[in-house]
């Protein structure tokens, strides 16, 4: 998966944002894009889409996260920190693998 790269200080991550959804949700990876595909419930305004992105991803990282490229664009990079590839990895996979 290209869209995850080690960094000294933790991981960068490629991901493609839909909002507007019913929940947040990590829906797969774009093969063709190289990116994680992410929906978010909120809306694109005043910060709220990229506000609901690093919490939930530090939620679901135990992590602090930030956006480091694309903060007005739907694709963005973010910076988790404290963490590998391979340990990022699995937790996509156990999240992808209970979905129906």
């Amino acid at each position: 998966m290209n869209a995850v790269v080690e960094v000294e200080d933790g991981i960068l991550v490629d991901i493609e944002v839909s909002p507007k959804s019913k929940k947040f949700e990590i829906a797969g990876y774009n093969e063709w894009r190289e990116k994680i595909q992410i929906r978010i419930r909120s809306v694109p305004q005043k910060g709220k889409a990229n506000k609901e992105i690093t919490r939930e991803f530090s939620n679901l990282t135990k992590s602090p996260v930030e956006i480091v490229a694309g903060p007005k664009s739907q694709h963005k990079t973010l910076k988790i920190y404290n963490i590998s590839k391979n340990e990022f990895s699995d937790i996509l996979k156990n999240i992808l693998s209970d979905e129906p």
